[in-house]
């Protein structure tokens, strides 16, 4: 038999080796049985789980995760002090985590606010939230002050009269404190006043916007006067800065696709 034939018979006929997979590491395996525990809902063991790791690899590539899931099992099982003081932890430890710090933030101070009134943990807590560099959370804190009629709440409460996703929530904040709300600075009295103006008609359609809700002025335009305002240098998300600076009378700009015209003024 030719040699070469027998050198090749034995790699035709014996099966290939297997793939030798690399074993989890304890810290691994102890994160993965935390998150299935905290995917089935078992807050308490979840938290047990996350501790151990924590405590028994400290040094591990999990513990930002697992200091993180570690508070959120904890605000879960409805521990709202050991869930504050565990978010207060991650975000000292791990202040460049941009995404969960940012939960962990919001999350600090919702646990604080759940926290009973006569704690004065939750109040200092919440107190020192009033000063946090992101808005969100200087308002979240805000809010959960006011149900205590806590006075401090007030500058933060008129300042988040401007943020449109809270200004309804911190109008009525200030009024249950006995409050007036203040005008939120030269929006006061000013509207945008959308007018289209459809061809063969002879009347436009007259449209006054609040300065709070200029961002839907996009939702008059067409998807073709949404290309000329791009082309034209428009920024629909900065309106409402530009309406802000432009004198009364101004038309912001206009547009025509043929089939309408639209104009946006500041009133």
């Amino acid at each position: 038999m030719n040699m070469g034939l027998l050198m090749v018979i034995p790699a035709l006929v014996l099966p290939a080796p297997l793939a030798v997979l690399a074993p989890d590491s304890p810290a691994e395996a102890l994160f993965r049985q935390a998150r299935d525990l905290r995917y089935a809902q078992r807050w308490c063991e979840a938290a047990q789980a996350y501790r151990t790791l924590l405590r028994e690899f400290p040094s591990s590539s999990r513990a930002v995760d697992a200091l993180y899931w570690l508070a959120s099992s904890l605000e879960q099982d409805q521990r709202w002090d050991e869930a504050a003081e565990a978010y207060t932890e991650f975000l000292a430890k791990y202040p460049d985590q941009r995404l969960l710090g940012k939960e962990a933030r919001l999350n600090r101070v919702r646990c604080w606010g759940i926290r009973q009134w006569d704690s004065p943990a939750a109040i200092a807590g919440l107190a020192s939230a009033l000063s946090d560099d992101r808005k969100e959370v200087r308002i979240a804190a805000a809010l959960q002050l006011a149900k205590h009629q806590d006075a401090r709440a007030l500058p933060v409460l008129q300042a988040g009269l401007r943020v449109d996703a809270s200004s309804e929530a911190c109008r009525l904040a200030l009024l249950s404190m006995g409050a007036q709300p203040q005008a939120a600075g030269p929006a006061q009295g000013r509207f945008l006043v959308v007018r289209v103006k459809e061809r063969g008609k002879t009347e436009a359609l007259t449209v006054r916007l609040a300065m709070s809700l200029a961002r839907a002025v996009g939702g008059y335009l067409s998807d073709e006067q949404l290309r000329q305002a791009k082309k034209k240098g428009v920024d629909l998300e900065r309106l409402m800065d530009q309406a802000l600076n432009a004198p009364k009378g101004t038309e912001l700009f206009s547009l025509d696709d043929g089939k309408s015209t639209v104009t946006v003024t500041v009133e």
